[in-house]
C-alpha cells in the first residue's frame, strides 16, 4: 500500500529502527530477517533523502532529520492504531483485544488480579499487557503505546482526560511480632523505627505516600528504598521495620505474611486513584467497558 509514493509498511518499520537504533534488534521486534530490515532502511533513506540511522563506531545515531519525524510519526501510528481498534460496540466475550495499560505492582494486585478472575469466564479472549511505572508513562500514553494509565491523581497529565477508579487509606505496617502493635501506635514509635519507603522511576520520583510524608514534615529514618510495593512485606518479616502501605496491599499481604498493621498516628490523605486514557478514546466503548469492570473488581469504595 502506498501513499505519495511511500509504502506505508516502511512506516512501521522506521519507528521500531529509531526506536531500537539497531537493524539487528529492529528485525527482531519486527519478526523480519536482518537483511529484509537493512533493504526497508535502505527505501526509506532514498524515499526521504536522508541517512536516517548514521554509524558512529558500533552505534547507530538518528539524522537530525529523522529525530524531527519521529514525534509526528507517532503520532501517526498512534491515530492508525486507535482508527484500528475503534468499533461502535465491544462484547467482552468475543474481544479478542489486547489492553496495553501502565499500571504499579499495587494496582496488579488489587485490581487486576481479581479483574483476571473474572475475564477468565466473562472474557476469556481479552488480553492485558501492563507496564510497570516508569519516568515515561505518561509520554508512552501520549505517543499510543498504552491505552490507559492508572495511577494516583497527583500523577495524571494535564493532557488526556482521566476518571476516578477508587479512593485508598495508607496504614502502618509490620512484622506482626513487633512489639510496638501490641498498643496503640505513637509518633514516637514512627519516628524511631527504621522504615522501607518505595520510589518509582529513575528520577526517584516519590510514591504518594513518600511525597505526603516529605509534605507534611515527618522525619523517620529510612534503612530500605526499594522501587516496588510487593517486595516491602519480606523486608519487615522478622525485623522491626515500618512501612507506609495502602490498606488494600496490607490487608492482601497479611494473609500471605506475618503481618501487622495499624492507623497512622497523625492526618494523612486519602489517595485517589485515576485511570487516564488517550483524548482519541474517550468515546471507545472497549475503554468504557475495561473503566466498569475495574471498578467492579475493585470497590469503587475506600477499601471497600
Amino acid at each position: 500500500m502506498r501513499f505519495k509514493g511511500l509504502d506505508l509498511n516502511l512506516l512501521v518499520a522506521l519507528d521500531v529502527l529509531l526506536e531500537t537504533r539497531n537493524v539487528s534488534r529492529a528485525a527482531e521486534r519486527l519478526y523480519l530477517s536482518q537483511p529484509a530490515v537493512s533493504a526497508a532502511l535502505a527505501r526509506l533513506r532514498q524515499f526521504f533523502n536522508d541517512p536516517i540511522l548514521i554509524a558512529d563506531g558500533k552505534r547507530m545515531i538518528p539524522s537530525a532529520h529523522a529525530l524531527r519525524l519521529q514525534p509526528m510519526l507517532k503520532t501517526l501510528l498512534a491515530g492508525a492504531d486507535t482508527m484500528i481498534a475503534s468499533s461502535p460496540t465491544f462484547e467482552p466475550a468475543d474481544s479478542r483485544r489486547l489492553f496495553r495499560i501502565g499500571a504499579s505492582d499495587f494496582i496488579t494486585t488489587v485490581a487486576f488480579a481479581p479483574l483476571l478472575r473474572r475475564l477468565a469466564t466473562e472474557a476469556p479472549g481479552v488480553q492485558l499487557d501492563i507496564t510497570p511505572p516508569s519516568d515515561t508513562l505518561a509520554q508512552m500514553l501520549h505517543a499510543g503505546e498504552l491505552d490507559a494509565i492508572v495511577v494516583p491523581a497527583e500523577h495524571l497529565s494535564m493532557e488526556h482526560p482521566s476518571e476516578h477508579l477508587f479512593s485508598e487509606r495508607h496504614v502502618v505496617v509490620g512484622w506482626r511480632d513487633n512489639p510496638v502493635f501490641a498498643r496503640e501506635l505513637t509518633i514516637e514509635d514512627f519516628a524511631d523505627a527504621g522504615h522501607v519507603a518505595v520510589e518509582i522511576g529513575r528520577l526517584f520520583r516519590a510514591s504518594f505516600a513518600e511525597h505526603q510524608l516529605r509534605q507534611a514534615g515527618v522525619m523517620r529514618r529510612i534503612e530500605v528504598t526499594v522501587a516496588s510495593f510487593t517486595v516491602v512485606p519480606d523486608l519487615l518479616v522478622g525485623t522491626s521495620r515500618l512501612a507506609v502501605m495502602h490498606e488494600r496491599l496490607a490487608r492482601h499481604a497479611s494473609a500471605a505474611h506475618p503481618l501487622a498493621f495499624a492507623p497512622l498516628p497523625f492526618d494523612f490523605p486519602m489517595m485517589e486513584e485515576r485511570i487516564q486514557f488517550h483524548r482519541t478514546r474517550t468515546d471507545d466503548p472497549g475503554i468504557r467497558w475495561l473503566i466498569g469492570a475495574l471498578r467492579d473488581a475493585v470497590g469503587d469504595t475506600a477499601n471497600g
